[in-house]
């Protein structure tokens, strides 16, 4: 979806609702694990829908 920690409120509810339909399809939601932005919002969209998320952070 893209990335980035500044975001406007129509993208983040975009990815939220995303996150959200991955974890309703019984899918693993895999992201970069930052938490803010895009993978912030996805993730809590799958998390608000008892999904699995994965974050890869590096190091």
């Amino acid at each position: 979806m893209g990335g980035g920690e500044i975001v406007n409120t129509g993208d983040y509810e975009d990815a939220r609702c995303l996150g959200g339909l991955i974890a309703k399809e019984g899918w693993i939601l895999l992201n970069g694990g930052r938490a803010s932005g895009i993978m912030e919002a996805s993730a809590r969209g799958a998390k608000e829908n008892s999904g699995l998320t994965v974050g890869i952070l590096p190091g």
